[in-house]
């Protein structure tokens, strides 16, 4: 009887336990939209968005996150950058830090017109190979070095744009936003496609 006394408390923690430790992380939103051209010399927003789960400093751990997900403005082509902490980095597999490799086929290096195999397209703060997107701050440095090979893929009324923000040798610095996941603040704003429209 005594013994039952007290494992019953036991099992009741070790039940309970989980549903308290998970309450442990705080969830936030970021994104940044911010103008650029793309490729074809063309006026566009471009948006960042991602999200991260952060705990607090005792606890065991690591903060994580999602990767960061580049959309272009009138364009079809979605990229999405990785570090090592990602489950789908092995796929890209084309250096350190935080980033996205090329396809072949659909990009090129913009200096050379090199193939991109084994190539970053992508890079966030490319300075550091160790960089996570857990430890992005509220600015970020964002190198692109590919263009695409076409901007357009299909034809008629089935052709989607592909192209996407243009490369640069000096890396585009940008200032993101940070809010609690769920908040009225959370939500990015969407791309107006209307211009798209219009072209």
């Amino acid at each position: 009887m005594i013994f039952n006394r007290f494992f019953f408390p036991m099992r009741l923690i070790v039940a309970v336990l989980p549903f308290v430790l998970s309450g442990c992380a705080s969830y936030y939103t970021h994104y940044a939209v911010f103008p650029a051209e793309n490729s074809a010399g063309e006026d566009r927003q471009v948006k960042l968005t991602w999200q991260t789960a952060e705990y607090p400093g005792w606890w065991v751990a690591d903060n994580r996150s999602t990767p960061i997900t580049v959309e272009t403005q009138c364009s079809a082509r979605e990229w999405r950058l990785v570090d090592d902490s990602h489950e789908d980095a092995a796929d890209q597999s084309c250096g350190e830090g935080i980033r996205a490799c090329g396809n072949e086929g659909l990009d090129r290096v913009a200096r050379t017109g090199a193939s991109v195999a084994g190539k970053r397209c992508m890079t966030i703060n490319a300075d550091d190979p160790a960089a996570r997107v857990t430890d992005i701050g509220s600015s970020l440095d964002l190198l692109v070095s590919c263009e695409p090979v076409k901007t357009v893929r299909g034809s008629g009324d089935d052709a989607d744009n592909i192209d996407y923000i243009r490369a640069s040798t000096v890396p585009y610095t940008i200032y993101s936003r940070k809010s609690p996941r769920g908040s009225l603040h959370a939500r990015p704003p969407e791309l107006d496609d209307s211009v798209c429209d219009d072209e």
